[in-house]
């Protein structure tokens, strides 16, 4: 099979020592709860995103290092990120029963943050799921990072949602594009009082359905077909993302972002008193194809803004090196949340 169009030689050392995962051919840019410390994690409530301040600066010094450093330097920057070997283990991503459910060979789960289903059927391999946890600005497992979902791991993704509790899930991917299949459609399409059943298990119900110029916002309804509850799920999807590149309008992504934290404080709120969490709420769920560029990039660009709001400073390198001792890999263009960064001071 042909190589991934992206950071493959980074990436082929996850497989190098598997000789039985092959490469797929193509790409787009990869027992903890969301109250747990993950057992090899950096972060905790003391040293979240944002408390290690040592690379930390203001946006004006920031903009000012990126003029010094030109395009060329800051990928020379990037390229010693990825030089380093994922600080991590694969096992339970590279068991035989669980090959499967990744979607690229390549792009593994980190043992140490995975999210961890539930058992069913006494079936070790089906806590698995192509997810990790990652920590936020000053909160921990803040975001879920997990790959487009496949049709066969369709009613584990749900499975997570309804577990873990999860109010908002980000889609920052179409189904499709370019001819190829990124996602696969674990919603229901169509509007309103459109359904889809899952295995006896859940059935997901489209509520409400406004599409925007940029993304989509649907409210669903997750029935549990086993205890006979519901919960509510919104459901964005930003739909201006080119791969390879960056969105289209900055504007839209910063706006995209604000209802995406609109929507989780709505959640949150409606959770009260039930919810005993972080203020915060449980995790947002993030995904893309891979769960690795777009996906890790709009979780480095919710964290810097949170930072720069908090500190009014800023520090992006030691956000994405946390974020890939999660998530492996995580963060494809730097450029990407760079940029969103400046248009973000530029509304302020």
């Amino acid at each position: 099979m042909a190589k991934k169009e992206e950071e493959p030689t980074e990436r082929a050392r996850v497989t190098a020592a598997s000789p039985e995962l092959v490469t797929e051919e193509d790409e787009d840019e990869k027992c903890p709860s969301s109250s747990s410390v993950s057992s090899s994690s950096q972060w905790d409530e003391g040293t979240a995103n944002g408390d290690h301040k040592d690379g930390a600066v203001t946006l004006e010094e920031f903009i000012s290092q990126l003029q010094v450093k030109g395009r060329r330097g800051l990928y020379q920057e990037y390229a010693e990120l990825k030089a380093k070997s994922p600080e991590g283990t694969f096992v339970t991503a590279r068991l035989k029963p669980n090959q499967c459910k990744n979607r690229y060979t390549d792009v593994l789960c980190f043992d140490h943050s995975r999210v961890v289903l539930s058992m069913r059927n006494e079936d070790d391999c089906s806590t698995y799921i192509n997810a990790n946890f990652v920590d936020g600005y000053h909160q921990k497992n803040a975001f879920i990072s997990t790959q487009g979902p496949l049709p066969k791991t369709y009613t584990d993704f749900w499975r997570m949602i309804w577990e873990q509790r999860c109010a908002v899930i980000v889609m920052t991917t179409r189904t499709f594009e370019r001819g190829r299949g990124k996602c696969g459609q674990y919603w229901p399409p169509g509007e309103a009082g459109a359904s889809i059943e899952l295995e006896d298990l859940f059935k997901i119900t489209v509520l409400a359905k406004d599409p925007k110029p940029d993304y989509v916002e649907a409210q669903l309804e997750l029935y549990n077909c086993e205890s006979q509850e519901s919960r509510s799920v919104s459901h964005l999807q930003f739909t201006s993302w080119p791969d390879y590149g960056v969105p289209d309008s900055a504007l839209a992504m910063l706006a995209f972002r604000g209802v995406v934290r609109e929507k989780q404080a709505q959640a949150v709120a409606s959770m009260e008193p039930k919810w005993d969490g972080h203020p915060l709420g449980p995790p947002i769920v993030v995904h893309c194809s891979a769960g690795i560029g777009r996906t890790g990039t709009f979780i480095t660009l919710d964290i810097c803004i949170k930072q720069l709001e908090e500190e009014g400073r800023v520090d992006v390198r030691s956000t994405v090196e946390r974020i890939r001792a999660q998530r492996a890999f995580s963060i494809q263009m730097p450029d990407q949340c760079l940029w969103l960064c400046v248009h973000w001071r530029q509304q302020q």
